[in-house]
C-alpha cells in the first residue's frame, strides 16, 4: 500500500524508502483521499479505511495561475529532453527532501531524534552489498526476537538436565531461526549454510544485546508520547520475581494527544535491599537511562507487598526532596485499607496478610473447593439467606483487595476453617495430596490465636478509614469531598489512641469470642512463651501483650501514614477538583480554585489570566442551557469541544488527571497493569525475562526494525 501511495503522489524520490520509514517520517494530507475512503467515527480524529489510496491530485492548477499566462511559449521538447528534465527534477526534489529532513531533525531537542537524523544522513551514502546483506540478516534476527516477545515464547528450550549426554537440541530462538531458513529466507540460508548443525547460530550474548535494543526501542515509543505530554506520574507495582531476582515493575501515567489518561508499563527495575541505594538507582534509571525529566513529574505512588512499604516510603521521600511537586499519593488501583494494612510494621500483620492471600489463592484455583465452601456457608447462615448469598458472591471475586477485606474474613472464618478441615481429613480419593496438604497447613494457620487477634484488631482499626477510602475510589465529586473529611477521620483515630485501653478491651473480647466459637485456645504466642522461659517473674496477660505489640503500634502507624500520604500539597491538589463542572454545581458555583492552584502556577500557559479565566469557566456552566448536563469527570471535561478556549483550566485538569489517586475513567487505557498481571500469571518464574516482558505487554506498539538494526550496528560494530 505504501508503494501505491508513493506512485500516486508521483514521488520518485521516495521509492527507495522502506514502509517503516515512510510510515514514521512522512504524512499525506486528507484532501488527497475521496470522502468514501475516510471514516469519521469520532469528531476528534480522521481515520482512513484499511484499503485507502490517495487519488485526488490537482495537476492542472498552474493553468489557472494568472502569472503563468504572460510567460513565453515553451518550445516542444523531444522525448530524450523530457526524460533528462524529469531526472533533474527528481534529483532536485530528492535533495530538497533530504535538506528539509536534516533541518527538522537538527531542530529537535529529543536526543533520540538526533540519532535518527544521523541515520538518515548515513542512508544517503549507498551501502555496499556486504553491508546491505548484514542489515537484512540482522533484521531477520530482530523479527524473530520480536515475535518471541509478543507471543511470550521463552528463549531457552529444553533444560540441559533433561537431555541424555551428547545430545544437542536447539533453544527456541535457534529453532525459529532454522524454521525460517527452511521456509525460504535466503538471507539466513546464505549466512548459515556452511555452519555445523550442532553449533549455535546466534550466541546468548548477542541475543541479550539485541533484546536490550528491542526493549529500548519499544519503550522509547511510549516515552516519546510521555515527553510530548510534558507532565506525568510514576507508579510502581508489587515486587516480582524474574528468573530468581526481585524486580520492581514501573508504570507511567500521562494524558495523550487525544486527551485520554493512560497508564503504560515501561519496564522493570532491579530491586535493592538497601532503600537509599534503591532511591538512587530508581532516580538514575528514570532520568538517565529512560530519559524522563523528573521536573515534569507531578505524582508518585507505590503499591507494595508487606515488608516493602517502609523502603518505598524512603524512595518517595528522597524524590520529594529533589522534586517537591512529585506529590506522594495513594494509587487508585489499591484500596486504602489494604494499602494501610500492608504498610503496618508489625510482623504478625505481615504473616496474617500472607496467610489470607494463600487461602484466597487455594480456593480460586479449585472450583470444587468453592462449591464445598458454598455448602458450608449455606449451613452456617441458613437463617440469613441474604447474607449467605452475599458471602458466596464475594468468595468468587478477589476479595483480598476490598475495602472491607477484614470484615469479610471475620464473617467467613468459621466456614473457611470447617471447609479446610473437611478437605484435609477426607479419607476418599476426592482431593489430591497437594490440596489436602495445603488445606491442613492453612487450617492450622487460621486457627492460631495470634492470627485471630490480628484480623479482629485490623478490622476494628480500619473501620474508621473504610468509608473515606471507598470515596477515594469513587466518582470525582466523592474524591473532592473525601479530602474535606480527612480531618474527621484523623480526629476519630486520635480519640481511639487516647482511649486505647478501653477500645482494646472490646477488640480483645471480640477476638476471644471468635476463638471460642472455633475451639481455639486463648494463649500467648509460642515464640513469646519460649523467650520468657527463664524469666519466672513476668506475668504478662494475653490482653496486655496484644495491646502493646499490636493495637498501639497499628493505630499509631495508621495515623502517621494518613498524615504522610495526605500531605498539605496532596490535599490542595484534590481541592482543585472543584474545577470539574459537576463538583462546581454541587458547591452552587461558589468555588475558589485560585487559592489551591498556586502550587501549579508554573505549569500554566497564562498564569496572570487564571483568575479571569476561572470566572469565565464558572459563568459558562452556571448559565448553561437546560438540556446541557454538567461533565462529571476530568475525562469528560478534557473532551469538551471548546476546552482549548480555557488554556489554564485545560492545563490544570491535565495535571490533576495524572495524579495516581485519580482512577483511569476509560478501562481500555489502563491495560498496562492488566497485561503485566496476565504476563506474571501465565509465565513461570524461571522463564520470565524483563526484556521479553516489555515486548509482550506492549505488543501493540509499532516498532521500527531499521532503527533497531542501525542502533545495533552502532553499539556493536
Amino acid at each position: 500500500r505504501c508503494q501505491r501511495w508513493v506512485e500516486n503522489c508521483r514521488r520518485a524520490d521516495l521509492e527507495d524508502k522502506t514502509p517503516d520509514q515512510l510510515n514514521k517520517h512522512y504524512r499525506l494530507c486528507a484532501k488527497h483521499f475521496e470522502t468514501s475512503m475516510i471514516c469519521r467515527s469520532s469528531p476528534y480524529r480522521t481515520v482512513l479505511r484499511d484499503n485507502a489510496v490517495p487519488t485526488i491530485f490537482d495537476l492542472t492548477s498552474h493553468l489557472n495561475n494568472p502569472h503563468s499566462r504572460h510567460r513565453k511559449r515553451i518550445k516542444e521538447l523531444s522525448e530524450d529532453e523530457i526524460r533528462t528534465l524529469k531526472q533533474q527534477k527528481i534529483e532536485e526534489a530528492f535533495e530538497r527532501e533530504q535538506a528539509t529532513q536534516e533541518l527538522n531533525e537538527s531542530n529537535e531537542q529529543n536526543p533520540v531524534s538526533e540519532e535518527g537524523g544521523e541515520e538518515q544522513e548515513e542512508e544517503a551514502v549507498p551501502l555496499t552489498l556486504e553491508e546491505r546483506e548484514n542489515k537484512d540478516y540482522l533484521k531477520s534476527l530482530f523479527e524473530i526476537l520480536i515475535l518471541m516477545g509478543k507471543q511470550n515464547i521463552p528463549l531457552d528450550g529444553h533444560n540441559v538436565d533433561e537431555l541424555p549426554e551428547g545430545i544437542f537440541t536447539s533453544d527456541n530462538f535457534q529453532a525459529l531461526l532454522e524454521y525460517r531458513i527452511n521456509a525460504g529466507d535466503e538471507v539466513l540460508r546464505k549466512r548459515f549454510e556452511m555452519t555445523a548443525v550442532n553449533l549455535e547460530y546466534c550466541s546468548k550474548t548477542q541475543q541479550k544485546q539485541m533484546l536490550e535494543i528491542c526493549e529500548s526501542c519499544v519503550r522509547e515509543e511510549t516515552l516519546r508520547e510521555v515527553r510530548d505530554s510534558h507532565f506525568f506520574s510514576i507508579v510502581t507495582d508489587e515486587v516480582v520475581d524474574i528468573a530468581g531476582e526481585e524486580h520492581l515493575p514501573v508504570l507511567v501515567r500521562f494524558v495523550d494527544d487525544s486527551h485520554n489518561l493512560r497508564e503504560e508499563f515501561i519496564g522493570f527495575l532491579p530491586y535493592e535491599a538497601d532503600p537509599e541505594m534503591l532511591a538512587v538507582k530508581f532516580h538514575t534509571t528514570i532520568t538517565e537511562k529512560w530519559g524522563l525529566n523528573m521536573e515534569y513529574c507531578r505524582g508518585q505512588a507505590y503499591i507494595v507487598s508487606s515488608g516493602f512499604a517502609s523502603k518505598m516510603k524512603i524512595v518517595a521521600t528522597r524524590l520529594l526532596e529533589k522534586y517537591p511537586q512529585a506529590v506522594y499519593t495513594l494509587c487508585s488501583s489499591c484500596a486504602l485499607n489494604v494499602w494501610l494494612a500492608k504498610s503496618v510494621p508489625v510482623v504478625g500483620v505481615s504473616i496474617a496478610l500472607g496467610t489470607i492471600e494463600e487461602v484466597c489463592c487455594l480456593f480460586n484455583q479449585s472450583p470444587q473447593l468453592l462449591v464445598e465452601l458454598d455448602n458450608m456457608i449455606s449451613v452456617l447462615f441458613q437463617n440469613n439467606k441474604e447474607k449467605a448469598d452475599e458471602l458466596k458472591e464475594i468468595c468468587r471475586s478477589q476479595w483480598t483487595g476490598r475495602h472491607d477485606t477484614f470484615e469479610v474474613l471475620v464473617d467467613l472464618l468459621q466456614a473457611l476453617v470447617l471447609c479446610l478441615d473437611a478437605v484435609s481429613s477426607d479419607s476418599s480419593v476426592r482431593w489430591n495430596n497437594f490440596t489436602a496438604g495445603r488445606a491442613f497447613v492453612l487450617s492450622s494457620a487460621l486457627t492460631d490465636f495470634d492470627f485471630i487477634v490480628t484480623i479482629v484488631i485490623l478490622k476494628n482499626v480500619l473501620s474508621f478509614t473504610r468509608a473515606f477510602g471507598k470515596n477515594l475510589q469513587g466518582q470525582t465529586s466523592d474524591v473532592f469531598f473525601a479530602a474535606s473529611s480527612l480531618t474527621a477521620v484523623l480526629h476519630s483515630l486520635n480519640e481511639v489512641m487516647e482511649n486505647i485501653e478501653v477500645y482494646h478491651e472490646f477488640w480483645f473480647e471480640e477476638a476471644t469470642n471468635l476463638a471460642t466459637k472455633l475451639d481455639v485456645q486463648i494463649k500467648l504466642p509460642g515464640k513469646f512463651r519460649r523467650a520468657q522461659q527463664g524469666n519466672l517473674d513476668t506475668e504478662v496477660t494475653s490482653e496486655n501483650y496484644y495491646k502493646e505489640i499490636l493495637s498501639v503500634p497499628t493505630v499509631e502507624h495508621i495515623i502517621q501514614e494518613l498524615k504522610d500520604i495526605f500531605s498539605e500539597q496532596h490535599l490542595k491538589a484534590l481541592k482543585c477538583l472543584s474545577l470539574v463542572p459537576s463538583v462546581m454545581g454541587q458547591l452552587k458555583f461558589n468555588t475558589s480554585e485560585e487559592h489551591h492552584a498556586d502550587m501549579y502556577k508554573n505549569d500554566l500557559p497564562n498564569p496572570d489570566t487564571l483568575s479571569a479565566e476561572l470566572h469565565c469557566w464558572r459563568i459558562k456552566w452556571k448559565h448553561r442551557g437546560k438540556d446541557i448536563e454538567l461533565p462529571a469527570t476530568i475525562y469528560e471535561a478534557l473532551h469538551l469541544p471548546d476546552i482549548k478556549f480555557f488554556p489554564n483550566v485545560y492545563a490544570l485538569l491535565k495535571v490533576l488527571c495524572i495524579l495516581p489517586v485519580m482512577k483511569v475513567e476509560n478501562e481500555k487505557y489502563e491495560i498496562g497493569r492488566k497485561r503485566l498481571k496476565a504476563y506474571l500469571k501465565n509465565t513461570l518464574t524461571e522463564q520470565r525475562s524483563s526484556n521479553l516482558a516489555l515486548l509482550n505487554i506492549n505488543f501493540d506498539i509499532k516498532h521500527d526494525l531499521d532503527l533497531m538494526v542501525d542502533t545495533y550496528i552502532k553499539l556493536y560494530p
